[in-house]
């Protein structure tokens, strides 16, 4: 008899203690163009329980985070779960959904906007460096929020570098997903280069330096040969003015090493020559390469030479 009246007085109160679980869904924190912390509270209600966030760009959701266990406990507890991979300045809704052996309850339907990504410019040469008299494209992308169809204008600080830079093109508009390229017939000596919003000048890309390389001419009194013949080395580089130091290299392997070495002679205004006679001791690669004497211009190799013995 008092076994059963214990059973009278216990079970109401443990059939109270066990439910479905309870759902509410928070804010959010940790806000960003592509990334949030969805918060919300949960009570197991005294079963096992687990939850997750339900996310989407309409009421559908369409994206779950993954279950997480809550307990099965009696109390109310925060969770939290991170998003990440969202679009920038795009409104989401989102709900927070318990589960346990007894049922499933759905928190409140809430909606969030994720920030708007900055704008942001980058910028690139190809080719780089390019050869004198040749062209060249500086491309790139403005990325961000409202980046498609937006004014930018390249501008050019040539060496020594000392002038600043300047606008060196019109404005062009940037494509729907914020591309743009600046199409240059040549670019005289090295200089740098960078793409800026007119409007907002404070979003300008990393500044690009473009190596102009002059052109080495080469030419060789002869390609089959006796071992220990002389062979004469000689050509122009243009632009040149006279002074540059020239080395003849061999390919030893991989590397390029230098076996003799002379300086150009001015020829004219725009270019200068040089030549020098060596000894040919083994058969192989051979190439001509200038190093300029400043900053105008990048160091540059002739066509590599292929010497035979005979």
């Amino acid at each position: 008899m008092a076994a059963a009246l214990a059973l009278v007085l216990i079970s109401p109160a443990a059939a109270l203690a066990v439910a479905k679980p309870a759902a509410t869904t928070g804010g959010v924190a940790k806000l960003t163009p592509t990334t949030v912390s969805l918060l919300g509270k949960v009570n197991p209600s005294g079963a096992a329980t687990t939850y997750a966030f339900q996310y989407g760009p309409t009421t559908l959701y369409g994206a779950t985070t993954p279950a997480v266990a809550a307990g099965g406990g009696t109390a109310t507890i925060n969770v939290v779960a991170d998003v990440t991979g969202l679009a920038p300045a795009t409104k989401y809704h989102y709900r927070l959904v318990a589960m346990n052996r007894l049922g499933t309850t759905s928190g409140a339907d809430r909606t969030f906007t994720t920030k708007p990504e900055p704008l942001g410019l980058t910028l690139a040469a190809t080719p780089n460096p390019v050869a004198f008299g040749k062209p060249t494209v500086l491309a790139g992308t403005l990325s961000g929020t409202g980046n498609a169809g937006r004014q930018v204008v390249l501008q050019s600080n040539p060496f020594p570098y000392t002038q600043g830079f300047a606008s060196t093109t019109n404005v062009q508009l940037t494509s729907a997903t914020g591309t743009f390229s600046f199409p240059l017939l040549s670019v005289p000596i090295n200089t740098q280069y960078r793409v800026l919003i007119p409007t907002k000048t404070e979003i300008a890309s990393p500044i690009v330096s473009v190596g102009v390389a002059p052109k080495v001419a080469t030419s060789v009194t002869a390609t089959r040969v006796r071992r220990g013949q002389r062979v004469r080395f000689s050509g122009t580089i243009r632009p040149g003015q006279g002074g540059e130091r020239i080395a003849i290299q061999k390919l030893k392997g991989t590397r390029w090493v230098t076996v003799a070495g002379t300086s150009t002679h001015r020829l004219s205004s725009t270019s200068s020559r040089y030549s020098k006679r060596i000894r040919i001791s083994s058969g192989g690669s051979y190439r001509v390469f200038v190093a300029m004497l400043d900053g105008r211009y990048v160091a540059n190799n002739g066509r590599t030479v292929r010497i035979r013995l005979r």
